[in-house]
């Protein structure tokens, strides 16, 4: 089946630099397994931006059929694409445009056969008559009442102009409708709300939680607070739940239900680090926790199959690590883990028996490969590889290291170096903060870092102070308030590979996306001499443009409060500091970019010009943060090679 795939890999996959092979995107974007589990959907990266849906039988030698294909404009790209029943699937697509000098982004959910054709609008249609625009198209929140080809799916509603008409739309806001997805008529379960935001059904067809998030009168700015409703078990209206503030992390999020239970799996922090607790849906708000670390965020609840059954939760601290609450699974998992060399087992579906898994094996030196197990046959068998373009490529260990920081803070990261390479010695090295902030980076394949490694240079990829996943200590005030530790972290991460392993301090450069890119620049400010290149993609470079930016978008209050006031703002903003660089700069930014606006980097540019400094920004018309086009991303990958000492 991986051999059949290959003839439709992505341009660049049989070229021989290295750049289009680990430049282009992954061969596999999504996969699901049909409730029978006789059958594979898969949404495959084609040329430029098309991608292609195929279906293929799960029985070996079988061939894939392409369904649907996507080409990235007007109509969109596809996104994922799920099993209704076992002759239609439920896809997602998505499209950006730019509309009176705004990025914006629209989702519709469609509904296809299995063999191709009956295509239908699953997602609330978009009407001349609407009073203004809500491009939401719509979630899947429950799959289970499969039987007679319907799903539970949210969708958008926008009151319409009664001109001239009696059938105008009047409801408002994010509801709940069971729609059928071959003649696409829906039914309301739950009424449009205008601050809803969520929904969780219990995996059995009932909508038990709503998530709202406000508007506030007075600024008509959004509220940072997110609160959470339920229904009895037994109907009723809505109900407080509990609320969370997204900029402090605080309080309860919702995340699965056990219906079995009547409880709601979610997250809420105990002891500063976040842990995966359990409330039961009663109107007590009484708890009980699942499962905390004493040294890590506890961030995933595992579910798997139609129902979204509840079998574990994960977290990471050196490595992922898998906690499954299910023994059978435990046991399944583990020995599948054994039989593959140790890498890392993730269930990615199951069939609606759960007599045949979908399971997804990688490694930091594996970038994935896809299996269907059928326990009782005792049968695993290669489906998919993730990237076939790396399939004949060595790729480099990814080693898990401390360093020390200034004041003797131990900063933990993960170290690659060239394949075959035993130490740093003399090499060319790069250091690689992630973005985020509110993120972290984790054992495993990373197309950049193993580029990189490819090339020659020694990857340091570092989770600094202002990193999540280590609990609210570490984290500090985010890497922005808190910007002079977490670039001194980043800072010292390059002393470290100077003074302990041993790179070339003439050819040590820094290289960073998103926050990391901010962080790359901003180290120029704080250290100029230590890195002799900065690489800049879509990065953050002021953070009082950047506030202004939040506030066009009706986040001003959250963006406030997340980026703070004081000094910190000026002080802590590259562009505002431009002249202190001394090393050339290149940056990369997506023009289509609604996280970072492009604007970020345009002002950057002009920064450092007027302090007659060496910079060049490379913009991609119509692409977004990610840069997910394998061709533009070979083109970075080669301007960067091309600019780093070496």
């Amino acid at each position: 089946m991986a051999a059949a795939l290959s003839a439709n890999a992505p341009a660049g996959a049989q070229e021989v630099d290295n750049a289009a092979r680990f430049g282009a995107l992954e061969s596999i974007l999504d996969v699901s397994l049909s409730p029978d589990g006789h059958h594979l959907a898969f949404v495959g990266q084609g040329k430029g931006r098309t991608r292609n849906l195929y279906v293929v039988d799960t029985v070996e030698g079988a061939a894939p059929r392409s369904i649907l294909t996507s080409d990235g404009g007007d109509g969109g790209n596809l996104s994922w694409c799920g099993w209704v029943t076992n002759e239609r699937l439920a896809c997602q697509t998505f499209v950006r445009d730019e509309v009176a000098g705004e990025v914006m982004g629209a989702s519709n959910i469609v509904a296809l056969d299995a063999v191709g054709g009956n295509v239908r609008l699953l997602s609330k249609g978009r009407s001349h008559r609407s009073l203004y625009a809500d491009l939401r198209g719509g979630s899947v929140i429950d799959w289970s009442s499969t039987d007679n080809g319907s799903l539970l799916m949210t969708r958008s509603y926008v009151p319409e102009n009664t001109m001239n008409t009696r059938i105008a739309e009047s409801g408002e806001g994010l509801g709940v409708d069971r729609v059928d997805t071959v003649k696409a008529t829906a039914r309301r379960v739950e009424a449009p709300n205008r601050d809803a935001i969520a929904y969780l059904s219990d995996g059995h067809g009932n909508v038990r939680i709503m998530a709202t998030q406000g508007v506030l009168s007075s600024t008509g700015q959004l509220d940072p607070v997110i609160r959470f409703f339920f229904r009895p078990k037994d109907g009723g209206s809505w109900r407080p739940l509990a609320q969370t503030d997204i900029i402090a992390e605080d309080g309860f999020e919702p995340a699965a239900i056990d219906a079995g239970t009547n409880r709601v799996f979610g997250f809420q922090k105990i002891d500063g680090r976040k842990a995966v607790v359990a409330m039961a849906l009663d109107g007590s708000g009484a708890t009980t926790t699942v499962f905390a670390h004493p040294e890590v965020d506890v961030d995933d609840i595992i579910r798997i199959g139609r129902n979204g059954r509840i079998v574990g939760v994960s977290y990471a601290t050196d490595q992922r690590e898998a906690v499954m609450t299910d023994a059978p699974l435990a046991r399944m998992t583990g020995a599948l883990s054994k039989a593959l060399g140790g890498k890392q087992v993730v269930i990615v579906d199951a069939s609606a028996d759960e007599g045949r898994y979908l399971i997804r094996a990688e490694s930091d030196t594996d970038p994935g490969t896809y299996y269907l197990y059928t326990p009782e046959a005792k049968e695993l068998r290669p489906l998919l590889s993730a990237r076939v373009q790396l399939a004949e490529t060595t790729l480099s260990p990814v080693k898990p290291i401390t360093y020390p920081a200034t004041d003797g803070t131990m900063v933990p990261g993960y170290l690659t170096l060239p394949p075959g390479r035993e130490d740093a010695k003399g090499l060319p090295a790069i250091v690689m903060p992630h973005g985020g902030p509110s993120a972290r980076d984790e054992w495993g394949f990373d197309w950049l870092a193993q580029y990189f490694a490819q090339s020659g240079y020694a990857v340091l990829q570092p989770n600094y102070r202002g990193s999540s996943g280590y609990g609210d200590q570490w984290y500090q005030n985010n890497g922005f308030q808190s910007w002079k530790t977490a670039v001194g972290d980043i800072a010292d991460g390059g002393r470290w590979l100077v003074s302990g392993q041993g790179v070339d301090p003439a050819k040590l450069s820094i290289v960073g996306w998103s926050y990391g890119g901010y962080a790359a620049l901003q180290s120029g400010v704080l250290a100029p001499d230590l890195f002799k290149a900065i690489v800049a993609i879509a990065p953050v470079t002021d953070l009082a443009q950047l506030k202004d930016e939040a506030s066009r978008e009706g986040a001003s209050r959250i963006s406030a409060k997340f980026i703070g006031a004081g000094p910190h703002v000026r002080e802590g903003s590259p562009a505002q500091n431009a002249g202190a660089i001394e090393v050339p700069v290149l940056m990369f930014h997506g023009t289509y970019d609604q996280n970072v606006d492009v604007a970020q980097s345009r002002t950057m540019r002009r920064a450092l010009e007027g302090k007659g400094k060496r910079v060049e920004l490379i913009e991609y018309p119509e692409l977004a943060h990610s840069l997910e086009e394998g061709d533009a991303r070979a083109d970075m990958l080669r301007k960067i090679s091309a600019f780093l000492p070496h």
